[in-house]
């Protein structure tokens, strides 16, 4: 047989070969004749959404388009086009989780919006379970947001030559890109030469913001200062190469960070393990031994169990970039053994992307979430990133924990399948 078994077997699941040119016409459409210009509009406008909704013929809006769901809607003007209405999800809350950190420094409660039942409960018990130890320690260890533009040459000596003429303007480029903004800082140009091209890593700190569009803006005022002056003129250039990892899992955030890295640890006791957790350290470590092995063998950037479910659950509840979960759920998570039965645990999290400014921070729902964790508004973007290394602290605790005792499944049976 020439061709694999899994290819006959799609082909037959289509009905056959004789299906082939119903496929194609329904996968061509009907062309464009007779389609609606595609239009954006901005600003909120209740008699517009209501008249689109009778216009759509999709029947009710329920509460989508609700006068209290457009009242909300209203304060949130600048984050959306085309507005139709508001959805929602659940809110519920963890902790509060104590941090000891360079920081944060006290009890925090830990609002996460989610459709997962069973995930805030498993966060509240490893909250509970660092508690009990004293809290969590955390530390800030850097912060940088990337952008990488790129510039295509005819050569890859007038790449080189390029990257020796931008290496003496660093002052200018510095100006253009600081011009643009009151908060950011670029704090360094790192070239990567591939042949032809040139990336440019611009790393710059972004005050309180999570900062995506900031540097955005900046990067693209250096470039455009390049393309004036540079004697070596690119065949191309784009803002962003897609080398700088935003949104993405990548080797180079793992290695040199993009937004906020952080850390946050606990030594938790036998008997808090053996009480809050229901198992042992040796039998979490035999766990850890064999999810060690499973990221490895799987090709994981990081080794982790599920960052990204605190995250995303936090990143929606306060107004964070629910996108940058791609890169901020890379990391890592060490266990090791202590004296008299006791377990160290860390998480280190090379790219947190957030902020307590800017984007959907003030939007009225996730503004209130942020003060119900007293850290919305300037100055308390570093803190935010201590509190969420905890918190993802505290989900690795409780979910390695769940599946080390063989708990795992009868949790999410009890409160995710059987529900009251």
């Amino acid at each position: 047989m020439l061709f694999p078994r899994r290819l006959l077997a799609f082909i037959e699941s289509l009905g056959g070969a004789g299906a082939a040119d119903a496929l194609s016409a329904r996968l061509g459409g009907a062309g464009t004749a007779g389609t609606k210009r595609f239009t954006v509009r901005r600003g909120i406008d209740p008699d517009a959404i209501r008249q689109w909704w009778a216009d759509a013929g999709t029947g009710a809006t329920g509460p989508i388009a609700s006068e209290e769901a457009l009242a909300a809607l209203g304060q949130c003007a600048g984050n959306i086009e085309n507005p139709i209405g508001m959805t929602a999800l659940p809110l519920g809350v963890a902790g509060p989780l104590r941090v000891n950190g360079l920081h944060a420094s006290g009890d925090y409660w830990l609002p996460l919006a989610t459709s997962e039942a069973a995930l805030v409960a498993s966060y509240a018990r490893g909250a509970h379970a660092i508690n009990q130890a004293g809290g969590t320690s955390a530390a800030l260890l850097g912060e940088n947001v990337a952008r990488a533009p790129a510039f295509v040459f005819t050569s890859l000596a007038e790449a080189g030559s390029f990257v020796a003429w931008a290496t003496q303007h660093e002052a200018e480029l510095a100006a253009a890109a600081h011009a643009t903004t009151r908060h950011g800082r670029l704090q360094s140009i790192e070239p990567m030469i591939d042949s032809d091209t040139v990336f440019l890593v611009c790393r710059y700190t972004t005050g309180d913001a999570s900062g995506q569009n900031m540097v955005t803006i900046a990067t693209d005022a250096l470039c455009r200062w390049i393309i004036a002056h540079t004697p070596v003129k690119p065949l191309h250039w784009f803002i962003e190469g897609n080398f700088s990892g935003d949104k993405k899992a990548s080797y180079l955030g793992l290695i040199g960070g993009r937004g906020r890295k952080v850390s946050a640890s606990v030594t938790l006791p036998e008997e808090v393990i053996r009480r809050t957790l229901g198992t042992s350290a040796e039998t979490m470590l035999a766990y850890a031994r064999v999810a060690q092995l499973g990221a490895t063998l799987s090709g994981q950037i990081g080794a982790q169990g599920h960052f990204a479910n605190g995250l995303a659950a936090l990143f929606i509840a306060t107004g964070q970039d629910a996108a940058c979960v791609a890169e901020s759920a890379v990391g890592f998570t060490r266990m090791e053994a202590r004296a008299d039965g006791a377990l160290f645990m860390s998480v280190t999290l090379p790219n947190l992307m957030v902020g307590t400014v800017g984007g959907g921070t003030g939007m009225p729902h996730q503004r209130a979430a942020l003060d119900l964790m007293g850290l919305a508004g300037s100055g308390k973007a570093r803190a935010l990133a201590e509190v969420t290394a905890g918190l993802c602290l505290a989900g690795e605790i409780s979910i390695m924990a769940a599946i080390a005792s063989g708990v795992f499944t009868s949790a999410h049976h009890k409160l995710a399948r059987t529900r009251g």
